[in-house]
């Protein structure tokens, strides 16, 4: 069941309606709430419902030994080992095992020698990279006592299964969303109607610039044939606005549905393409996972407080795994060690020179024009579904052939569609850029403009949109 789809309509508003029907009786809100999440989640495969179940029920036993062995740091030391070690290990069973296996018969064939096939018809279950990592913040945040043991089971089971954010995100911590399962929300007609924007603008992005666009670039990535070099660079900069779109509109369709149901979500996305280097990038892009690294890996491995060559190495061996996390594949590996020489090349450069903020205007957009060129490089490497596909596309070209671009109607038409609706993007993020810490750029617009706003919306979703069944880019994940 996906946002984009009618069944997902219907399961919301029958929720929505039901939910808010229960009035202030949270303990019932919250089961009702994690009965639809399973029902949610085993509408793909009711089978890895098992899966989250076993997930909670161990930290959440490990959250309770924490507390009562408060006084023994070996036990708590040893299920804070257990958590990460069941909850990586599902993980790493399911999304890796076969990448690993295959790596090896690879690097056992280049020297001579045979390896059998040892891979498995493994099922990558939706959204376990999210889930888990979400889980974990509990446990390693109980382990340091920075938020309080949860006794309750169902508020427990509700945190790590919500479905707005349950399979893409954005990782939502249990400091900031258990304290809200434990009160009683507000039907509120001003959160409702920032609910509903959001909802509506997030599917605009993806129905109308995402998927109108991923028929040209899937086209030109998945082409055998030679590529000219406008080709190439045409579907790069289409995917750099597909994968914004897709990411950051899920997460505003997740943040608008929890809001329309009383609860408030992070920002995962603040305009992060007007970056202009990339450490304010990662502070504005997936803004949950770069946070979640620099706690729990980056800040752990000693962050900045063991010299500037440590520094490096743990800016590096955060940004790699962080690669590896997106997917079990080498490109995934080469794009994170890719982000982690940008932050380790800035990191050591930014001390030369004014800042970016202090640098004349031309400067600062000549710097963001060229950072913006790297990003750019940076979803090459992400996209591509080899190093062979990399190579083809990094090699010399004509600069002036349009071999390769052999448009279907669909494609040429999601184009001009998404390319239309990529202008209304950048002008909503312009618009947000200017009012720092609002949701939509309307939310203070009296409410006829505000529903007339949500009319043309739904309206451009609903003409221009493209409904082809796509999944968002980050299910895979």
């Amino acid at each position: 069941m996906v946002f984009n789809s009618l069944h997902f309509l219907w399961f919301f508003v029958a929720v929505w309606g039901l939910y808010w029907a229960l009035g202030r009786q949270v303990r019932l809100q919250n089961f009702f709430l994690l009965l639809a999440s399973y029902v949610f989640y085993g509408y793909w495969d009711w089978r890895f419902c098992g899966l989250i179940l076993a997930s909670t029920v161990i930290d959440y036993g490990c959250g309770l030994g924490m507390e009562r062995w408060g006084s023994e740091p070996g036990r708590r030391k040893g299920l804070l080992l257990l958590s990460v070690c069941v909850n990586l290990g599902a993980l790493g069973f399911f999304k890796y095992f076969n990448f690993f296996v295959e790596s090896a018969r690879e690097l056992l064939h280049s020297v001579g020698l045979g390896g059998g096939d040892w891979t498995l018809g493994i099922i990558l279950p939706v959204g376990i990279s999210f889930y888990t990592f979400q889980t974990l913040s509990y446990t390693i945040d109980r382990y340091r006592g920075d938020i309080p043991v949860e006794r309750n089971f169902i508020d427990f089971a509700f945190f790590v299964s919500f479905f707005p954010q349950l399979v893409a995100g954005p990782i939502v911590r249990a400091r900031d969303f258990l304290p809200q399962a434990a009160h009683p929300r507000e039907f509120r007609w001003e959160k409702q109607a920032e609910g509903l924007q959001l909802a509506l603008w997030g599917l605009f992005k993806k129905a109308v610039v995402a998927d109108n666009l991923a028929p040209l670039v899937d086209a030109v990535f998945a082409s055998e044939g030679e590529l000219g070099i406008p080709v190439r660079l045409l579907a790069i900069y289409a995917f750099t606005v597909q994968i914004y779109c897709d990411f950051s509109g899920y997460t505003d369709i997740a943040r608008g549905t929890a809001a329309l149901l009383g609860f408030h979500f992070p920002r995962n996305f603040s305009q992060p393409y007007f970056a202009a280097d990339p450490s304010t990038f990662w502070r504005r892009w997936h803004m949950t996972l770069s946070t979640w690294l620099r706690d729990y890996l980056y800040i752990s491995l000693g962050g900045n407080r063991k010299g500037p060559g440590r520094t490096y190495i743990n800016l590096m061996a955060t940004m790699l795994l962080g690669g590896l996390w997106h997917g079990a594949a080498w490109n995934f590996v080469l794009w994170g060690g890719y982000q982690g020489l940008l932050l380790a090349v800035h990191r050591w450069w930014r001390g030369e020179g004014p800042g970016t903020d202090a640098a004349p205007w031309g400067l600062r957009a000549l710097r963001w024009f060229v950072f913006f060129q790297l990003v750019c490089f940076g979803w090459l490497l992400f996209r591509a579904q080899s190093l062979g596909d990399i190579a083809r596309f990094l090699a010399p070209g004509s600069l002036l052939s349009a071999q390769g671009l052999a448009l279907s109607e669909q494609a040429a038409a999601g184009l001009i569609l998404g390319g239309l609706g990529t202008l209304v993007v950048l002008l909503w993020d312009l618009a947000l850029a200017r009012r720092p810490g609002r949701e939509v750029p309307i939310d203070r617009l009296g409410a006829p403009l505000q529903a007339m706003a949500c009319v043309l919306l739904y309206l451009g979703v609903s003409l221009c949109g493209s409904f082809l069944g796509n999944e968002f880019i980050y299910f895979q994940f």
